[in-house]
């Protein structure tokens, strides 16, 4: 799959679930580990194999179905993304990306986020949720930026600013609907890694050194493919366990999924109630 795509490619993309749906989305969710089956929750839903969406690239991460959901949450029409691609997977910033060009095609204007992360942050907890603040992406810092390449001027400026990436306004929305459902919600940095390893003590300090909260291997590319279009984002990560300072304990796939699982009624509750506030 080439790693160079035009606005034609978005198109042909967006024509084709258009041809698969009646409903307009206007909000995205893209779903990280262990939380697609927030995806069961849309209701009069359209189900559509992200494999059969031309230039579409394949999920195969475990925990990530690979399915585009389209339908109603609280009264709003969604586009739900289950399962995501990474760098890790042997893909290209781009490609890893083009299904946010994709949302901004059918017209999403906001879009939410979800990730699986590891604590850095000491006052946090396995099982906590954290409100992304800002991230670095360590990764794009590198070189593997997904707007790396030509621009289209059409799609965003050659320069985008990326002061308050996350907005927020939809940060705010979400504090109130985690109130509402007695949800406590940290706030915090995501350190975006290329994965697929789990951080060494000496990587984890060195994160520790930046100023980040939490750390995991998605995300950040996403979010800077949104802003490029103007998309306002909202960012939660599951903090699915404390990253490991010492090198006493391993740190395993299955821990990350389980743990989203059981959080995921929690995020959930957090979800509606910000999809309620929205207009």
């Amino acid at each position: 799959m080439t790693d160079i795509y035009t606005r034609a490619h978005f198109e042909q993309a967006a024509d084709f679930i258009r041809s698969r749906t009646r409903q307009t989305p206007t909000i995205g969710l893209v779903l990280g580990s262990g939380l697609g089956g927030l995806a069961d929750s849309i209701e009069a839903a359209d189900v559509i194999p992200s494999a059969d969406v031309p230039h579409w690239p394949h999920s195969t991460a475990p925990g990530h179905a690979g399915r585009l959901v389209i339908g109603k949450l609280e009264g709003k029409t969604v586009l739900v993304q289950q399962g995501r691609v990474h760098l890790y997977e042997g893909h290209s910033a781009a490609t890893i990306t083009f299904p946010v060009r994709v949302m901004r095609a059918l017209g999403i204007e906001t879009l939410i986020v979800t990730n699986a992360a590891g604590g850095i942050n000491s006052k946090f907890k396995a099982g906590d949720l954290m409100l992304i603040t800002d991230h670095i992406n360590f990764t794009g810092m590198a070189g593997l930026n997904p707007l790396r390449g030509p621009n289209d001027d059409s799609l965003g400026p050659r320069f985008p600013d990326m002061k308050d990436a996350y907005d927020p306004g939809l940060r705010a929305l979400a504090l109130s609907a985690g109130e509402e459902a007695g949800v406590s919600l940290q706030q915090g940095v995501y350190f975006s890694l290329g994965g697929p390893t789990f951080e060494t003590p000496a990587e984890v300090r060195f994160i520790q050194l930046t100023g980040a909260d939490a750390v995991g291997m998605s995300t950040a590319p996403e979010v800077t493919v949104a802003r490029h279009g103007g998309v306002k984002v909202l960012g939660i990560s599951t903090i699915t366990n404390l990253v490991n300072l010492t090198g006493d304990k391993e740190t395993t796939h299955e821990e990350v999924l389980e743990t989203g699982l059981a959080v995921a009624p929690k995020l959930i509750a957090v979800l509606r109630g910000l999809l309620r506030r929205l207009s």
